[in-house]
């Protein structure tokens, strides 16, 4: 296979995959979901390991930062190793949203296989406690996460990389659509 054919079927899964109906009418549900979040006051707290715990920290940022909606991330790594130590790795996101969580919040769960065990037992806790979740995953139609969540981005694929780029732009475009803009200035100074 010559790199060329390689990146042109690369580049297709983006194509396909990145935008359809169900896509756009998720982004739509989260914008809401989240101008409810900040409306009442509450937050979104998001989750994820590897890149997407990264993806999980960008959202919650820009969030809180361009959106106004009070998003917090626990990938802190004293709260990581003081809750896997004291409560298992598989259960460390779930005690985190116990200890963290409030009526009213929304959790954000981003996992390519939909199976990370510390990122399913989360979505078990916040069904527990009666939260929205709202899921990220790729790979099988019917994982274990996507299964538990009130929004569902799903990205049909096995590549890594393109579900979690995808995640990513599904994400920040939630942002953006509640901006209600692509562009903005992100510094604000007040004297």
């Amino acid at each position: 296979m010559t790199e060329d054919k390689f990146l042109d079927g690369y580049f297709e899964q983006y194509r396909s995959l990145l935008i359809s109906d169900q896509i756009k009418s998720d982004i739509r549900a989260f914008a809401d979901l989240a101008r409810s979040v900040r409306e009442r006051g509450s937050k979104m707290m998001f989750a994820g390991n590897g890149a997407s715990a990264s993806i999980s920290e960008h959202g919650a940022v820009d969030f809180t930062k361009q959106a106004r909606v009070r998003g917090v991330t626990f990938h802190d790594p004293n709260l990581i190793t003081c809750f896997a130590n004291d409560f298992g790795y598989d259960h460390w996101v779930a005690k985190a949203i116990e200890h963290y969580g409030d009526a009213d919040d929304v959790v954000v769960l981003i996992s390519t296989s939909g199976q990370s065990p510390s990122v399913v037992n989360a979505a078990h806790a916040a069904r527990k406690m009666g939260l929205t979740v709202v899921t990220f995953t790729g790979r099988s139609a019917d994982n274990p996460l996507r299964l538990m969540g009130d929004i569902n981005f799903w990205a049909p694929s096995d590549a890594y990389n393109v579900c979690e780029n995808l995640h990513s732009i599904w994400l920040t475009a939630t942002v953006d659509l509640v901006i209600g803009k692509s562009e903005y200035e992100t510094r604000a100074y007040s004297l």
